[in-house]
Parts: structure tokens; sequence; C-alpha cells
């Protein structure tokens, strides 16, 4: 439908309008810095409600940084984790249907499994960029890395369900065969566009989301 169209387009340009605003900000090397400097505060929060909050700034940051992400699926794996834990059950017993049992531990638990792994996801998408660069061979080498999961996570919607073995296939192939961009700025960007530096608005920002991350782990701990 027109209208359906429409709006679809209209989304598009919007989407291409934050990638372009977050690739101006920032450098590549400045956001995998920050994501270095967050992840911590991901991995080490004891409180399940926190990493729950973290998750929610990473997947706005994504957002703001113009990935594409389907919020279905973001859940869908989530619940999967966590009704694959209750498999295990332990702690008090919220709900039970003969034999199988909803426990408070494995509940609990799953969720915060679920929510690490999809928020490293999320920051791993905003904070790593194709044209990210870090000097000598052992940099070149976590660069590369770092280019190749960039690449897979904007080329995941190329696998199919129909044909997944073949799809991966020629994704490897195409990865293996795809140069690496020396400045690779968003396709929506002009075509004498080149990397920026760190801006110093870019700069305040990073600052405050690193800071604003850590601060569910504090209230975590004093928990």
């Amino acid at each position: 439908m027109p209208e359906t169209a429409g709006m679809k387009a209209q989304g598009e340009r919007f989407r291409a309008a934050r990638e372009m605003g977050y690739y101006r900000l920032f450098s590549s090397r400045s956001l995998c810095i920050a994501g270095l400097c967050v992840m911590p505060a991901l991995v080490f929060n004891p409180d399940t409600g926190c990493r729950i909050i973290q998750f929610f700034l990473f997947w706005f940051l994504a957002w703001l940084a113009g990935k594409k992400n389907n919020p279905f699926l973001t859940f869908l794996v989530i619940l999967g984790i966590t009704a694959f834990n209750l498999l295990v059950p332990y702690g008090h017993v919220l709900a039970s249907w003969g034999i199988f049992r909803i426990t408070e531990g494995a509940l609990m638990m799953g969720l915060k499994r679920a929510v690490t792994l999809e928020g490293l996801i999320m920051l791993s998408r905003a904070a790593i960029r194709r044209d990210l660069r870090f000097p000598g061979s052992f940099g070149a080498l976590i660069g590369e890395s770092f280019r190749l999961l960039a690449l897979i996570q904007e080329r995941r919607r190329t696998i199919t369900r129909k044909q997944w073995m073949g799809d991966i296939d020629r994704l490897m192939i195409a990865l293996s065969t795809d140069p690496p961009p020396v400045a690779h700025p968003p396709e929506t960007a002009p075509a004498n566009s080149r990397p920026n530096r760190l801006t110093t608005r870019g700069c305040m920002i990073l600052i405050f989301v690193v800071v604003t991350a850590w601060i569910p782990l504090f209230i975590g701990i004093m928990r």
C-alpha cells in the first residue's frame, strides 16, 4: 500500500539520519574504548533489575547509532534463554504444573543471563564500526575481527530459515573477499566523507554514557 511504503521510506530516512549523526559525532576508536569501559559495568553487576536497565540503555544507544533491530526476536531470545534455565529449578517455588516448577532462583538467573547476552550484543552494535583501526600488527588483527563482527551484524538479515546453511556459506565467502575499507562512512554519507575525529560534544556524550552505565552497578552492589 502507498501509505505503508511511505511510512517505511520515512522511517528509513530517519534511521539513516541517526546513523550519519552518530558517525559525525564519534570516531570509531573512541566508541570502541567507551564500549570496553562500559562492558564490566554490565558483566559484574550482581543485580538482575539493574542489568535490565543497562540492557535498555545499550538498546537505546544501538537505536541512536541507526542499527536495525527486531524487538520481537530480541525478546524471543530472552524468553528462550530464561525458559531453558527453568529446566534446572532451585530456590523458592513460584508456580508448578505437574513435575514442572518455576522457581525464583532459576527464573532470576535465566533472566540475568539473557539480558547480559543481549546487552553485550547491543553494546557491540553501538560501539563497533567497520572503520575501526588499531596500530601495529596485533592491532590490525583486532580491528579486522571487529570489522568482520560489524559486517556480520549488518548482513545477518541475508540469512533465511529456508536456506540458512547456504546463506551462511555465501556470507562467509563475501566477507573473505570483501577488502577492508580505508575509510568507510555510512552508506548514506556523501561520497567525499571521511571518518571524523571525536568531537567535543561527542566526548561529553561518551563520558555521560559511561558514567550512566556504571551507576546501576553501584546500585546493585549497595542492595
